[in-house]
């Protein structure tokens, strides 16, 4: 697109935006105005109406109704009127018969108004008493019709307007880019390779300036593109060098990059390993928990079954005596409901009927802890969820780690929540179950007898921070500097791998957090996960 034909058509669109502007400016202030003022005349005129009839409503004088009807209608474009009793009977009423017949309806304003017709109305009261009330409707076509008038009379001047704003841009169009054509023409002459190039200049606005610093820049062109052919000669016999030189190099560099990427191969899939090895020993400290803890809605499930096992044999029973009442002939009947009787007050069929809804919901109850307990173990224990990255909240993963290990901690320590609202962030959620595990059962151990384990989760300035805090035997400075190295352990042999910190803080440090302890012998230990809320890396490059 040419300098001339962006002339024009800014200046024209920086026209057209001015008249829109204007335009829409006029015109809604012309309907503002004029909407405005037929909503006041047709509610002055519906009150003045409304008193006029006043003393003959009060009177029932529906002559003189019908006189005040006829004279209010004499106002111009008033399209009917009527005037209604205390029940909505109508007492007199004119105008055109179309719009009588139409179920009334007020209008709230005149933009509103579907029909042609703004319609109101007007209370005739007294001593707050209302006796009736008046009916008008005012005929809108004329301003409608006004005001679309307007509008295309608008455009047709616009349109006007904007052909001499295109006549004008063209103008000073061809004016603008006549010197510029010649400039450019010299370009062409220049990436050619052509240097020897002198536009006259004429004139001395900014054009004849921009001519002469042309001029300037071709002699200086011509002479760089002398120097250059001199060094071109040189760098050709530099450059071969320097590529034989690179490639011998990265020879070395591509066989040192393989060695690293199997190392760093072999690294990940041992630490993978060993991250499911502690997992799955992290499950085992709480397999006896677990087994108990499923044992006792069992217990009740196999009860329940049981009993409603008897319930239907009785029930079963006196089906079948139901079945033979219907089977017997009228005159041995009597005997049969006796037996059907008898049987329901042997079974005590009102108790059956009482306890079976309770049987079924603790039955149902018990099976769905099973399932969720083996549900938990299921999704924790999965070595293919370690490096599955997702948006999670991490108050979903703090709650589910202690449905896991709640059936190891509930007998000797007490667990209390405080989870503060926390933004989903992109991370690999099976990695933090297993953190929030190991610390967990690390708090659980702490405690030789009865305890408290406090956990709490707050989100501050774009981190969130995760405290598990216990009232066990706490830490030693001695103890606090091996804590995360590998297979260092506090525990007796048998009882703990020594990987449980290490994998938790590799972890942690693999997703940009940090972990910070606070312990005090005889006093407990606080265990401080900041964790920083991230994006999954498709939505940082798009950003």
């Amino acid at each position: 697109m040419s300098l001339r034909t962006k002339t024009i058509l800014g200046i024209a669109f920086i026209e057209a935006l001015l008249l829109i502007l204007l335009i829409s400016m006029t015109l809604d202030y012309l309907k503002s105005t004029n909407y405005s003022s037929l909503a006041k005349r047709a509610t002055t005129t519906a009150e003045l109406f409304s008193t006029t009839t006043k003393d003959a409503i009060l009177s029932y004088d529906l002559a003189s109704l019908e006189a005040f009807v006829s004279e209010v209608l004499k106002n111009p474009d008033l399209s009917y009127a009527r005037v209604l009793g205390p029940n909505g009977e109508i007492f007199a009423s004119g105008g055109d018969t179309q719009a009588l017949n139409k179920v009334f309806a007020e209008d709230d304003s005149v933009e509103t108004v579907d029909d042609g017709i703004f319609d109101t109305h007007a209370i005739i009261e007294e001593s707050e008493v209302i006796y009736g009330r008046v009916e008008i409707g005012i005929d809108i076509t004329g301003i409608l019709d006004t005001i679309k008038e307007a509008e295309q009379r608008s455009i047709f001047i616009a349109g006007i307007e904007m052909l001499l704003v295109a006549l004008f841009s063209f103008a000073l169009g061809t004016y603008l880019t006549r010197q510029l054509k010649v400039l450019m023409k010299a370009t062409k002459q220049i990436s050619a390779g052509d240097f020897k190039v002198n536009v006259p200049v004429s004139g001395k606005d900014e054009i004849a300036a921009v001519t002469k610093a042309f001029n300037k820049m071709a002699k200086n062109l011509s002479e760089a593109s002398e120097k250059r052919d001199l060094f071109e000669e040189e760098l050709k016999e530099f450059n071969q060098k320097l590529e034989e030189t690179v490639q011998r190099r990265t020879k070395v560099i591509i066989d040192k990059n393989k060695q690293l990427e199997d190392a760093n191969k072999s690294i990940k899939d041992t630490q993978t390993k060993l991250m499911q090895s502690e997992k799955m020993a992290s499950v085992g400290l709480l397999a006896a928990g677990v087994a108990h803890e499923i044992n006792n809605p069992m217990s009740f499930i196999i009860s329940n079954i049981e009993t409603l096992e008897e319930y239907s044999d009785q029930l079963i029973s006196l089906i079948n005596l139901y079945q033979k009442v219907l089977d017997e002939d009228q005159k041995d009947k009597a005997t049969a409901l006796e037996k059907v009787k008898s049987l329901e007050e042997q079974i005590d069929i009102e108790f059956i009927h009482d306890d079976i809804p309770g049987l079924i919901k603790d039955t149902k109850e018990g099976t769905t802890r099973v399932k969720e307990i083996v549900k938990g173990l299921k999704d924790f224990s999965h070595a293919d969820q370690e490096s599955t990255h997702s948006y999670c909240d991490l108050n979903e993963c703090i709650e589910s780690t202690l449905k896991v290990v709640n059936n190891e901690l509930k007998y000797h320590c007490e667990i209390k929540t405080n989870l503060g609202k926390l933004s989903p962030t992109f991370c690999a959620p099976g990695q933090i179950k297993q953190v929030l595990l190991n610390l967990l059962i690390n708090a659980g151990h702490a405690i030789k007898e009865k305890g408290l384990i406090e956990v709490s989760s707050i989100e501050i300035k774009e981190k969130i921070k995760i405290r598990i805090k216990d009232n066990g035997c706490g830490i030693s400075d001695k103890q606090m500097e091996k804590l995360f190295d590998p297979f260092y352990t506090t525990k007796p042999l048998g009882k703990g791998t020594g990987l449980g910190l290490a994998i938790s803080y590799g972890i942690i440090q693999d997703h940009e957090g940090t972990i910070d302890i606070e312990s005090e012998v005889g006093i407990g230990s606080t265990f401080i996960l900041t964790l920083p809320i991230t994006q999954a890396p498709e939505t940082q490059t798009e950003q």
